[in-house]
């Protein structure tokens, strides 16, 4: 296997479908579930981050005139449920899971520490990381980020929906776009490339961590991306 330990990193809005089903659409919950069970079943120790754009959008907040600090606590909390509905997914389909929170809630999980995560991921456990990073301003990529260097991950799997990679266009607007299959994370800052949070690409540039950015509609490319496939685009230190 190409990889030993891997964070996923998840948007809110893969969780809600095509959005017809409301928050959470249990199809694509339960697919994404099951491909995250399937590399675990192979020995690989995996861990997830996953967004709130199904609960609560920035555009949404600004839209209502909300503190930015409010709607930031109001997007932690959107983490809490979107970890909680992965986890629950995660066990249904017989493996073990368990959710940590950088948010104090001990009635609902175990608060995230370096220590304990590391624990649950030597014991096979995937573990899903909810609340971000328990503070405003910082982005769900960049709790990502932060997660996978404490974790010491050989790899973010930044799981896109319906994108193939990255593109030097966007291809929906420009049929000659071209994806890149290995870009630096100095060519993503200098062109402005909106791939993932540019603190969070700011942040791996000296980190051994390879960030594969791939098409998780495609559920079958994280099994290939494990068995070492070259799928989507790898972003690499430097």
């Amino acid at each position: 296997m190409k990889y030993q330990r891997v964070l996923v990193k998840l948007s809110g809005e893969a969780l809600s479908g095509n959005g017809e089903s409301g928050v959470i659409d249990s199809k694509a919950l339960l697919s994404t579930a099951e491909a995250l069970v399937n590399i675990a079943k192979l020995g690989v120790e995996v861990s997830v981050v996953i967004g709130a754009g199904n609960i609560a959008r920035g555009s949404l907040v600004e839209k209502t005139g909300i503190d930015r600090v409010t709607g930031d606590k109001m997007g932690m909390l959107g983490t809490i449920i979107n970890s909680f509905a992965m986890s629950d997914a995660i066990k249904r389909l017989g493996q073990d899971s368990v959710v940590l929170s950088a948010v104090e809630m001990p009635s609902f999980a175990e608060t995230y520490s370096p220590e304990l995560a590391d624990k649950y991921l030597s014991q096979k456990r995937i573990v899903v990381f909810g609340g971000g990073t328990g503070k405003p301003f910082f982005t769900t990529d960049t709790c990502a980020t932060l997660r996978a260097i404490e974790m010491n991950a050989d790899a973010i799997f930044m799981a896109k929906n319906g994108v193939d990679g990255i593109y030097n266009d966007d291809p929906r607007v420009n049929k000659n776009a071209k994806m890149y299959k290995s870009i630096s994370c100095s060519e993503i800052i200098s062109q402005n490339l909106k791939v993932m949070d540019l603190t969070a690409v700011e942040m791996l540039k000296d980190q051994h961590i390879d960030v594969r950015v791939f098409n998780m509609s495609k559920s079958e490319n994280f099994m290939k991306i494990i068995n070492g496939e070259d799928v989507g685009t790898t972003i690499v230190r430097g």
